[in-house]
């Protein structure tokens, strides 16, 4: 008798919700009175810096430890210790390891018992795209060969939820970008919520719907990756027009070159407001979301080169 699937949430429904949720190890908050809300259909970027909380915040919602205070749910559930949650949750850690006495064949195996949903002929597209020898013992893999294994789980396992936390590691630049290929294709194909944890912003944020950035165990941004880009700029020209037109700005940092300054500001300017920078001669760009990161998540505004 074939086993009943459980619905895939229609888009834009919650799929996993925190609320009020802190883990602490000792006196370190990993995270602090975390609110956030998942939605189905989705594709998630959860940046920060080294310590911010991704990781921590990837285990709660995976189950994997418990959290101090505060309550989390996948699928309208609790999630620790529940195998019918856990069954719709795929999870590619950044260090992910395998039984090394097993054959890249028997992990594959292993992973389509796991996962209900499991699309044997995807992972062996992906097998025979990234040239891995099944017969080979994961032990004798590399740490690139490693990552692309996890991402082949991570997508064969068309898992409601699919989370990779920094999948890449030991892949070259033609295979990181074969995998964010594969990744928004099968995503398209066959959508379902992703959050991908990863440094290399700037590669992978075209693939991004929202985009969560943590800082200090919180949630300091929570925004659709538009409304985000929209909201970020970059000024720059002659230093005395800048700081005239920034003094009632959010700045976020400033680059200083003798009489000239490029300014990071965060906040929405009008069509109007635009065209007035640009008859005094001043450039106005699209901050790039990495560069946006890093400064939103700095401790004060930064200036550099004064």
């Amino acid at each position: 008798m074939t086993a009943v699937k459980d619905p895939v949430p229609a888009v834009g429904v919650a799929l996993a919700e925190c609320r009020s949720l802190s883990k602490h190890y000792a006196s370190l908050a990993a995270l602090d009175n975390v609110n956030l809300r998942i939605e189905s259909g989705k594709m998630y970027g959860l940046l920060g810096r080294n310590g911010a909380g991704k990781t921590t915040l990837l285990h709660l919602l995976t189950g994997q430890i418990l959290p101090s205070a505060g309550d989390v749910r996948v699928f309208g559930q609790p999630v620790f210790e529940n195998s019918s949650v856990l069954q719709r949750i795929c999870f590619i850690k950044e260090s992910q390891e395998y039984p090394k006495a097993m054959r890249i064949a028997d992990v594959l195996r292993f992973a389509s018992a796991l996962y209900p949903n499991w699309d044997e002929e995807l992972a062996e597209t992906m097998i025979r795209r990234f040239r891995l020898d099944v017969r080979k013992k994961t032990g004798q893999l590399s740490r690139g060969m490693e990552s692309m294994l996890g991402i082949v789980i991570g997508l064969a396992s068309r898992a409601d939820l699919t989370i990779f936390d920094e999948p890449y590691l030991g892949l070259d630049a033609a295979n990181r970008t074969l995998f964010y290929d594969c990744l928004l294709r099968d995503f398209t194909e066959q959508p379902r919520t992703i959050i991908l944890s990863t440094h290399l912003i700037e590669e992978v944020n075209r693939l991004f719907d929202e985009v969560i950035i943590l800082k200090n165990g919180r949630v300091a941004l929570h925004d659709d990756v538009e409304t985000l880009r929209a909201q970020t700029l970059a000024v720059s020209g002659s230093r005395a027009k800048v700081e005239r037109w920034i003094r009632d700005k959010r700045v976020l940092h400033r680059d200083v070159f003798g009489d000239t300054m490029t300014a990071a500001i965060y906040g929405q300017i009008g069509d109007n407001e635009r065209k007035a920078l640009e008859l005094e001669g001043l450039r106005v760009e699209p901050l790039p979301l990495q560069q946006f990161m890093v400064r939103f998540t700095a401790d004060e505004e930064g200036v550099a080169n004064e």
